[in-house]
Formats: structure tokens, C-alpha cells, sequence
């Protein structure tokens, strides 16, 4: 296992299950974290054992307060010191999102700025029943980042991203389900249980298609119908002379569960 200092690293029943470890200071991003947790996407999309991947934080009071902004303006760095700390979060959250695997983000507590950026970069949610989500920026006079201002828009529409990112309305894991941010609320005691069985689920499943069709959903948004329609017919042709595919059909046909290998 990786010797990480602000994150927990685990692989079991083909999860990596990625924890962030800093619960005295809200889970917050420092450098040494983003920087762990993109090491540990890339660990896990290298590791072929490794089918499916679950984010959380360690304790019950955080997911992630976002940025470390008390130790950044304690140690008097200038804004450049900002601009590359959040840097490192991003290309984390890109690998997520453009990465071969489910990712379940499992909010444990509050996600508040980048940490709401995060949990949103994930494909689904699992959320206790005490988490909170909130924006947070502008009440500190920063514009939001962390993505929060590519996927909030996508996952609500742009009014009530709007208003979250002007009222800092805090959303209890009820309303955020409500809203279409959260894909599941289950009680606090549950969560790491129901994440993990979500993702390991997943891992039985074809991971390819996982993959296309997230790939696919994203590239969606910025293509014309017809040459989405082209994205869509080039990929499934790809993916029906596969073994998997080919496998699944003829386990269809002898009334099994199919069996899928690749990744």
C-alpha cells in the first residue's frame, strides 16, 4: 500500500476506496492531499484488479470544507501559492471524471466549496443522512471553483446553481437528492456499507461500457446530434465486437449472469 500522509488508501473486493485524512482540518485540500489523492486515481485506474472506486472522508463532520484557506493566509502566500494548490485539484478531478472507472464520491459530512466541487467531479453520490453541501465562495468573496461551476449547472440547471452560488444556501443530503445532486441517502451508521456494495456492484459489471457510456454523456454536451449520433453508433460497434459483449449475449441466451473480465 502507498505511503500517504492525508490520505487512507484501501483495495478490497475490486474498490479502491480512497479516504481523505485530514479530519482536524475539515478534510480540507492542501497540496499534500490533492496531490495524494490525484496519485491515488492514477494508482487505481493503473491497478487492472481494480474495478470501481469510492471517495470519502474520514470522520462524520466532513466530506471536505475545499480549500485550506486558515493555513494558506496563515503562512502569507501570495494568490500564485492559490492558483497552483487548486491546480493539483483540478487535474484530480479531471482524472475522475475522464477516468475508465465508476467513482462514487460517499458524503460523509459537510462538502463545502471545493469539497462540493469534488463530490459533484464523482459519478455518483451516496450521501449520509447528516451530510450537507454548500458553496461557500462568495461569502468569502471568492468565485467558485473545483469545477463546482461546470457540474452544478449540469446537475441542477444554471437558476438554482446560481442561487447557491449567491446565497450559500446550505442543502441538507434530503433537499440535495431533491435537487438531483445526490443519488442516494441511507443513515450515517450505513454509508461506508452502502458505498462500498454500490461500487462493488459496479465492479461486477462491464467496465468498458461504464466507461463509453460516461464518456459518451459527457462528450454530449458539447457536440451536435448528429455527431453525437455518430459518437454514439462508432462506439457501440466498437463495443458489440468485444469478447464481454459477446460473452453477455450468449450468457443471455443460456439464461446466465454474465461474467465480464475486461477493463
Amino acid at each position: 500500500m502507498p505511503n500517504y500522509s492525508a490520505v487512507l488508501y484501501e483495495v478490497r473486493d475490486a474498490v479502491a476506496t480512497i479516504t481523505l485524512n485530514r479530519p482536524e482540518s475539515a478534510n480540507a485540500l492542501s497540496n499534500t492531499l490533492s496531490a495524494e489523492l490525484l496519485d491515488a486515481v492514477i494508482r487505481s485506474e493503473e491497478n487492472e484488479q481494480v474495478r470501481a472506486m469510492v471517495i470519502t472522508g474520514a470522520g462524520r463532520r466532513f466530506f471536505c470544507a475545499g480549500a485550506d484557506l486558515k493555513s494558506f493566509y496563515n503562512r502569507g502566500e501570495d494568490p500564485e501559492a492559490l492558483k497552483h494548490g487548486l491546480s493539483l485539484i483540478h487535474v484530480a478531478i479531471s482524472r475522475i471524471v475522464r477516468g475508465p472507472l465508476p467513482v462514487i464520491g460517499a458524503i460523509n459530512g459537510t462538502a463545502a466549496g471545493g469539497g462540493m466541487g469534488l463530490a459533484c467531479g464523482c459519478d455518483l453520490l451516496v450521501a449520509a443522512e447528516s451530510a450537507k453541501f454548500i458553496m461557500a465562495y462568495t461569502r468569502r468573496g471568492l468565485s467558485p471553483d473545483a469545477t463546482t461551476t461546470y457540474f452544478l449547472p449540469r446537475r441542477i440547471g444554471i437558476g438554482r446553481a446560481l442561487e447557491l452560488a449567491y446565497t450559500n444556501r446550505t442543502l441538507s443530503a434530503r433537499e440535495a437528492m431533491e435537487w438531483g445532486i445526490v443519488n442516494h441517502v441511507v443513515p450515517d451508521d450505513d454509508l461506508p456499507r452502502e458505498a462500498h456494495a454500490l461500487a462493488a456492484e459496479l465492479a461486477t459489471g462491464s467496465t468498458q461500457a461504464f466507461a463509453a457510456a460516461k464518456r459518451l454523456m459527457h462528450a454530449g454536451w458539447s457536440e451536435s446530434l448528429e455527431s453525437h449520433i455518430d459518437n454514439e453508433l462508432r462506439t457501440v460497434y466498437e463495443r458489440a465486437r468485444s469478447e464481454d459483449v459477446k460473452g453477455a449475449i450468449k450468457a443471455f441466451n443460456e439464461k446466465r449472469t454474465p461474467v465480464f473480465k475486461s477493463r
